[in-house]
């Protein structure tokens, strides 16, 4: 028989690394609803029109990236490589963008055909998060400091730095492009060949080049501030003084673009040198002319991606060994008390907060005891002929070789496992 395996790019999470993946997530997913954000749920397949329009036609992703295939009816149709522009395509046609300001956040998997390396793979999970109807830089600065306090949170914080410039109003990046395309042409021969076919089609990208000869060439390239209007250096200025009035470090990176012709304004990413070569965590920005131009009124925005991939690795780094899936094991001691002991499961569950695995099978209680160890719970409780007499349980502590076991009737057990709970739970 043929021994199937998983696309190339594509992962499966196993269950160690899942629980992993969930204290991630629901980090991150619990800060953005404390802000206010909503969730939306989105598509994994768009028509590639709306790409090709709104993330660019010119741009890597579009051009080289995408999973594009006909429908029976032969409409081209594309697996979302990104999730802004499936976001904007969604407040548009339910009408959910017209009237008050917007704050939506979103989760899964995106899709770009890319060569597959450590935290790169062409599967990524996101979260990502959509702001709109605000114009001024306050969404801006409540955007990153939002983003700090996530870090902050998973404890990734001192791996982390925040690049940040802006690429001003679409006439200010307009300037921009043209006097980058005045500088590059004549020194085109010097440049990658990558590089050169940017020139005629997205020369902003060249400065986000990786090639050593052509970033010594455009290091004396010039500079976006240099030709931004007096309003685009307000909307920045303002952004880098609430900042810094909020504490959040963030250094300047005059060539940071983004691959995305959507952005006007802010730009920033979240990087880390923790990762080798992969070093972008978390993009984003502004995109004021995105909704206008999917065919909706004009509607500022902002928002962020976040690739969960290389912050899981990030976070794993920070806290290795797998994060227990279990905080009690109810163990039997001969086959007869079985049922007693999911009785003693379910109370327990009912009860409590606790994620509560009963033994099932054969096995003795030695046996179960090491299966308790094993999976990482905090407590075992067990039940056996004296316990059963006694209409208790035994309670034997597995993390604190200091404390000792103790038989507990059912109403002091379940006293007892909620009060640890909640002083561990404190302690964290």
């Amino acid at each position: 028989m043929a021994r199937y395996q998983r696309v190339r790019g594509m992962r499966d999470i196993l269950p160690p690394d899942a629980g992993r993946w969930r204290k991630v997530e629901t980090v991150i997913v619990d800060v953005l609803q404390r802000y206010g954000y909503r969730e939306i749920r989105l598509p994994l397949v768009e028509a590639t029109e709306l790409f090709a329009r709104g993330v660019g036609e010119a741009t890597d992703m579009v051009e080289k990236e995408m999973y594009t295939f006909p429908d029976r009816k032969g409409k081209s149709l594309s697996l979302r490589p990104e999730g802004t522009a499936g976001c904007v395509r969604a407040g548009i046609e339910t009408g959910l963008l017209r009237g008050s300001a917007r704050r939506l956040w979103y989760h899964g998997s995106m899709f770009r055909y890319e060569r597959p390396q450590k935290g790169r793979n062409r599967e990524h999970t996101q979260i990502g998060a959509e702001a709109f109807g605000m114009a001024g830089p306050d969404i801006d600065a409540e955007i990153l400091t939002m983003l700090a306090r996530a870090f902050g949170e998973l404890g990734v914080a001192e791996d982390l730095t925040l690049e940040l410039n802006t690429l001003g109003a679409g006439a200010d990046r307009a300037r921009y492009r043209q006097a980058l395309t005045d500088y590059l042409t004549p020194r085109a021969d010097a440049l990658d060949e990558a590089s050169r076919l940017r020139l005629a089609t997205n020369p902003l990208r060249i400065l986000d080049s990786k090639v050593a000869s052509t970033r010594e060439l455009v290091a004396d390239a010039p500079n976006i501030h240099d030709h931004l209007s007096e309003d685009s250096r307000a909307h920045f200025d303002g952004l880098r003084a609430r900042l810094d009035h909020a504490g959040i470090p963030y250094r300047l990176s005059p060539r940071l673009v983004r691959g995305l012709d959507y952005y006007t304004h802010t730009v920033f990413e979240w990087t880390t040198t923790a990762l080798g070569a992969q070093n972008a965590v978390c993009s984003g920005g502004r995109y004021d002319g995105l909704v206008e131009r999917l065919g909706g009124r004009a509607t500022p925005g902002a928002g962020f991606g976040l690739g969960l991939d290389r912050l899981v690795l990030l976070e794993e780094a920070r806290a290795p060994g797998q994060p227990a899936h279990v905080d009690v094991y109810v163990a039997f001691a001969g086959a007869a008390h079985g049922p007693r002991a999911a009785q003693v499961a379910e109370t327990l569950r009912d009860a409590t907060r606790l994620r509560v695995l009963c033994h099932a099978g054969e096995g003795g209680l030695k046996s179960q005891l090491r299966a308790a160890d094993k999976s990482g719970a905090r407590w075992a409780v067990v039940v056996g002929d004296e316990e059963a007499r006694r209409e208790g349980a035994l309670l034997k502590p597995l993390r604190d070789a200091e404390a000792g076991q103790i038989l507990l009737g059912m109403d002091a057990l379940v006293e007892q496992l909620a009060a640890n709970a909640n002083a561990a739970a404190n302690a964290a």
